[in-house]
């Protein structure tokens, strides 16, 4: 397997992010046009349109726990410690974050979205300690 491999990963957590930055205008256009808002309101947003807040909370959220995610990707790629064990955790927490993006940008049942916040967590935690265990071995 070519350690390039965890970049793909990589890849797809970005472009969730996109499509995030997307659905956040999208609504926000939405809100302006139905009349829920005023364009203004926007220079300094302090209250969010219902149908957008949530969209730009998980926005906030892809700058929070994914930046634990490229850190340790980049370092495995680095100490060519982008193992099938690596590429599996790492899609399992791209899947885990999309699943938890959907949620919140949907119906933003907690029942649902903090176990799929949790299950990511524990994925970057189990990341980090593949990298450890990398680095131990080296």
């Amino acid at each position: 397997m070519s350690q390039t491999a965890i970049f793909w990963p990589m890849i797809a957590q970005t472009a969730l992010i996109f499509v995030i930055y997307l659905l956040c205008s999208v609504r926000r256009v939405d809100a302006v046009r139905s009349g829920a808002t005023r364009a203004g309101d926007y220079k300094l947003p302090f209250v969010e349109p219902v149908p957008s807040a949530t969209a730009i909370r998980n926005l906030a959220n892809q700058f929070e726990l994914p930046v634990l995610f490229y850190v340790v990707c980049l370092s495995l790629y680095v100490l060519n410690g982008a193992t099938f064990v690596a590429l599996l955790l790492a899609w399992a927490f791209v899947i885990s974050r999309a699943l938890h993006a959907a949620v919140h940008v949907t119906s933003n049942d907690l029942r649902l979205r903090r176990p799929l916040f949790i299950v990511g967590f524990v994925i970057i935690v189990l990341l980090w300690i593949w990298l450890a265990i990398w680095l131990l071995r080296l």
